[in-house]
């Protein structure tokens, strides 16, 4: 099994397209083309962790964190991202990061942290926009069926709930080929009236390329007219955050004591708390003060999230409870999410890993310590 067999597994969940523009996503270091040892899954990627992997045999660490985030002008070993990055070098070692990727997909981060605090009725907090995409072309109508099964089965044309969704307009197009055009309907040189089909059909960003080559094969003009253009719907399975409820509501304290158990933090931050009762829940893992209104507005008692300062507390208003958990105990239980996606996904291959090859790192990589 190569390194890509690996990585395809993971950007299944988290496709890189989903990342922010900001993230440093993909194969960091390494070579797609590796064969596989093992794989060793962690929050943060430092020495210790590829002292873990060379111990272990694993030459691939599936990190959500990226070591490298900023651009790197030399390795002279002079910090830690450095160190990192020649340790990994010298000993053969690849590492993967999909950070904000699995941060926006629906089975990701936040579904965990919902699946460990019990909520039910999840849905996306902050919808991500800018994913979804609109073709449009023009085929003659006895072809159009055709075409759009076609880019149907290439993955167009999925609208929430729905598949098989498009726009279709009858009209006529007109051309006329030069002296070196191939016309498979009419004759070069003579302007030619075709009855056709306009088919509109909006398609996810990571599609594109599996569309145009569904459109293109399927076709049968030797130039074939088409435009793409990007929308600003959102996308309600892809985003930042998630929001759900509780089984059975709980008072604040309860919810609190409920949290610190269950997200295994030694402190929570809050701000005040409104003797109201808990119910609906929102959830962000990591740093997430820019998704305050947007609990708010979705009518959320509660807000679990990591790395808010002084004055972001004040943003509760006495609408909501505000809670920092600290940003690792936030994204602790990635890890183990991958570990089982990963478990279950690398049995479809043959030869497959040995599923004791997917490893948990035992590495604690939260800088933070309490007292």
């Amino acid at each position: 099994m190569k390194i890509k067999d690996i990585t395809n597994c993971i950007e299944e969940i988290a496709p890189l397209t989903h990342a922010e523009d900001f993230d440093n996503v993909g194969l960091l270091v390494g070579a797609y083309g590796t064969d596989v040892t093992g794989v060793l899954i962690t929050l943060d990627t430092l020495e210790s962790v590829v002292d873990e992997a060379i111990e272990k045999d694993c030459n691939l660490i599936v990190s959500f964190h990226p070591i490298i985030f900023g651009g790197l002008k030399k390795l002279n070993g002079n910090n830690y991202v450095e160190r990192v990055v020649l340790k990994a070098i010298k000993n053969d070692i690849a590492i993967y990061a999909m950070h904000t990727a699995l941060d926006n997909s629906f089975e990701g981060v936040n579904a965990k942290i919902s699946e460990v605090l019990g909520l039910s009725n999840t849905k996306i907090l902050i919808p991500k926009k800018g994913l979804i995409r609109k073709l449009t072309t023009y085929v003659p109508s006895e072809n159009a069926e055709n075409l759009r099964s076609k880019l149907f089965e290439a993955g167009a044309g999925n609208i929430g709930n729905y598949d098989s969704c498009s726009f279709n307009a009858e009209g006529h197009g007109t051309y006329k080929g030069n002296e070196d055009s191939n016309p498979i309907i009419g004759t070069k040189g003579e302007l030619h009236i075709e009855k056709e089909t306009q088919i509109s059909v909006i398609f996810e960003k990571q599609n594109e390329g599996k569309i145009l080559n569904a459109l293109f094969k399927n076709h049968p003009y030797e130039e074939v007219a088409y435009d793409i253009v990007s929308t600003e719907n959102k996308h309600q399975k892809i985003g930042m955050g998630m929001i759900g409820e509780l089984e059975t509501t709980m008072s604040e304290e309860n919810f609190l004591n409920h949290l610190k158990k269950t997200m295994k933090t030694d402190c929570i931050r809050h701000s005040k708390l409104l003797n109201k009762p808990i119910k609906k829940v929102a959830v962000l893992g990591g740093s997430g003060s820019f998704a305050i209104n947007a609990a708010k507005g979705a009518g959320a008692d509660i807000f679990v999230t990591s790395d808010l300062k002084y004055h972001e507390f004040f943003k509760a208003e006495n609408k909501l409870v505000l809670a920092d958990i600290g940003h690792y105990e936030s994204e602790q239980f990635t890890k183990n999410l991958l570990v089982d996606y990963l478990t279950k996904k690398i049995t479809n291959f043959a030869p497959a890993l040995p599923i004791g090859k997917i490893v948990l790192s035992e590495n604690n990589t939260n800088p933070i310590y309490y007292r």
